[in-house]
């Protein structure tokens, strides 16, 4: 029985839209701002500290930070006086909570590594969403953003998610085998959504997903 669905997405494909529907839908958990909200909680920091950390290998100055600490007379008199809060102190809580939220089931998990860490669970339904760099400056800019602004952050943001990936998990991003369906959300946001709910079904009929969604219209939010 499907008890938790990850999403892993490019940047601007409207992957943390979809999920928020798709939660919806379901009527599940979802595990996206709150996820991020629950690992601040866990390593005792500003939400803001750990938006720019997830899903991110740590900066030149900050190993050569923590290089210091490590390694120097000085950094190791002062390094209980100083909490980090890297990448992999972020990846840790990240894991907890991940699991936890799989262990308690019902949930839509939002990148982070997720479709790593529940890699070997039958339960998991495990997604990728992609979309032509054009669609995803388009919704870039309809959020606001200017389209040099969209463009620099379609390469640099995805760049970013595959040396996390590649660093901590050792695979190339996307790994396309680890993924049940890999969806071009070019189509549209309710048609994706339409997929993914008949993808359900055909992987977990007793799980009768058409019958529970039936009477239930595909809404935006």
């Amino acid at each position: 029985m499907i008890k938790i669905i990850t999403i892993e997405r490019e940047y601007g494909s409207g992957g943390g839209e979809i999920a928020q529907r798709l939660a919806q839908k379901l009527g599940w958990k979802l595990w996206d701002q709150l996820l991020t909200e629950e690992i601040a909680r866990l390593a005792d920091c500003p939400k803001a500290v750990v938006e720019r950390r997830e899903e991110r290998t740590d900066p030149l100055y900050y190993r050569l930070f923590k290089s210091f600490l490590r390694g120097s007379y000085e950094g190791s008199l002062n390094a209980h006086k100083i909490k980090p809060v890297d990448s992999e102190c972020i990846l840790k809580f990240t894991e907890s909570v991940v699991q936890q939220a799989a262990k308690t089931g019902n949930s839509v998990i939002v990148g982070r590594g997720s479709q790593q860490f529940l890699r070997n669970r039958a339960d998991t339904l495990r997604l990728f969403l992609y979309a032509p760099t054009a669609d995803k400056v388009r919704r870039l800019l309809a959020r606001g953003k200017s389209e040099t602004e969209a463009e620099e952050l379609v390469d640099t943001v995805d760049r970013e998610r595959a040396d996390f990936i590649q660093k901590y998990f050792r695979v190339e991003w996307p790994n396309r085998t680890l993924y049940h369906a890999m969806i071009n959300t070019s189509i549209g946001d309710e048609a994706v959504l339409r997929m993914i709910l008949d993808l359900m079904e055909t992987v977990d009929p007793g799980k009768n997903t058409s019958e529970r969604t039936r009477n239930t219209p595909v809404t935006g939010t």
